[in-house]
């Protein structure tokens, strides 16, 4: 009976060998098995060997989005029109209210409570005031204005008093501080691919100064204005804040350095090269060269307004203009030559003539300075005016006199080193990469990630 049974449990014989071999195999499926749970986890969390397999196959532009450095930058915040760098008052808010610290106390707002400082304040005798969200938000800055209302900054305010009143710098993230540069510098309505190369050239430039400080008094690299690049005169928006994610650490190398990258408005369908600031040209700043903006089809920005202007500006008040702007009374203007000319057609250099002296004036700046002021209007290519201002749209021009009457004959809007503005949106709308856009206008450059 018992062997009976056995043999209808187990009705074939099996030999030692076969044991030892099914036991072999049973060793190999766990062992597979471990093997596989440790490539992929149960949760969908690569494991070890999926993450070095991804990250080999990961591209290299991929890689810099994945870690970037992230740096503090401490912006000083203008007054209102941008016009002085100390306030007379101080006066902020948050929506999840304030941590307000001075020496080693710490106080709080709530949410909502508008906290004022005045340059007397005692807290000030514990050094400088510095502001944060409790929330982690932004902080509203209610004693200014800016472009689109009253402003609110990410990361901390630093309240320093002076002689003359309080100075205020914003530290925070460089990542965060873009996304304000970049709408207020760039519309947020342009292509993509343009605010991408306005976001790399806004980084670029803000690496470079934070190299040193701008106001090393304050501990400052920059402020807020056109002195440097603008910030938080617009709001952020999310094309330009997915602009700046995009290309999160990458800036523009030439010979491996991170260099500072210039832009302006619109060209004239060619660029300048730095010998229009007077700068002569070496080793590190051989990738701001003249070059031409245009593709087999022509000058991208051929069809836009800017693109080509002229003023005519009757002897008398350019004669004023031109004796107020030099510093030098030149009486009535008899004649005005370019007398030198640099790359692209850039004027590098006039003499103005006048019956009771001349006056020479030199590099693109001083010379749109000279010929630039109120009382005359500035005529688009597309009909449409503009009262004259300041400075001469651009140093892109050619004059000549009729009469009682100077006609200057330009092209371009702004100084025209660099990266044209509406040259990368135009460039954009025919498909081009913010690559190829940073790589015309800057030449032999890379554009990679991180500061060092």
């Amino acid at each position: 009976m018992k062997r009976y049974n056995r043999r209808r449990r187990f009705p074939l014989r099996f030999s030692a060998p076969f044991w030892y071999g099914m036991l072999i195999l049973l060793c190999l499926f766990i062992i597979g098995g471990l093997q596989a749970a440790l490539t992929h986890r149960e949760d969908g969390t690569p494991g070890e060997k999926e993450k070095v397999k991804k990250e080999e196959e990961t591209p290299q532009e991929e890689k810099w989005q994945i870690v970037v450095d992230n740096p503090n930058i401490r912006v000083l915040l203008m007054t209102n029109g941008y016009l002085n760098i100390v306030h007379p008052s101080v006066s902020v808010s948050a929506g999840g209210g304030l941590s307000i610290a001075f020496g080693e106390e710490v106080q709080e707002a709530a949410a909502g409570e508008q906290a004022a400082f005045a340059p007397d304040d005692p807290r000030f005798q514990g050094g400088n005031i510095r502001i944060s969200a409790k929330d982690g938000g932004e902080i509203v800055l209610n004693s200014i204005e800016r472009g689109y209302g009253t402003p609110s900054y990410a990361g901390t305010l630093e309240l320093r008093t002076t002689a003359e009143g309080i100075v205020i710098i914003n530290e925070l993230p460089l990542e965060t501080y873009l996304c304000k540069v970049v709408p207020s510098e760039m519309p947020a309505s342009y292509e993509i691919e343009a605010l991408k190369a306005q976001a790399v050239c806004a980084r670029s430039y803000a690496y470079q100064q934070m190299q040193s400080y701008g106001y090393p008094e304050y501990e400052a690299h920059v402020n807020d204005s056109t002195d440097y690049q603008v910030y938080g005169n617009s709001q952020a928006q999310e094309s330009t804040n997915r602009a700046v994610m995009e290309t999160q650490g990458q800036v523009v190398r030439y010979q491996g350095q991170i260099v500072t990258t210039y832009y302006y408005s619109t060209s004239c369908g060619k660029t300048a090269g730095l010998e229009a600031w007077g700068t002569e040209s070496n080793e590190g700043n051989q990738y701001l060269q003249s070059v031409e903006v245009k593709d087999e089809e022509g000058d991208y920005e051929a069809g836009l307004p800017w693109y080509r202007w002229e003023a005519k500006i009757p002897v008398g008040t350019l004669s004023n203009l031109v004796s107020q702007n030099t510093g030098k009374n030149i009486g009535t203007l008899q004649n005005i030559e370019i007398t030198k000319s640099g790359a692209g057609g850039v004027a590098l250099e006039i003499c103005a003539a006048g019956d009771a002296g001349t006056a020479t004036v030199d590099t693109e700046n001083k010379i749109r300075r000279a010929l630039g002021g109120s009382g005359y209007e500035i005529v688009k290519q597309d009909g449409t005016t503009a009262a004259s201002s300041a400075l001469l749209p651009s140093a892109f021009f050619t004059i000549r006199k009729e009469g009682d009457t100077f006609i200057i004959s330009g092209g371009g809007f702004g100084h025209g080193i660099g990266m044209s503005q509406n040259g990368a949106n135009e460039m954009a709308k025919k498909g081009k990469s913010y690559i190829d856009i940073l790589t015309l206008f800057f030449q032999d450059v890379e554009i990679k990630a991180g500061d060092s």
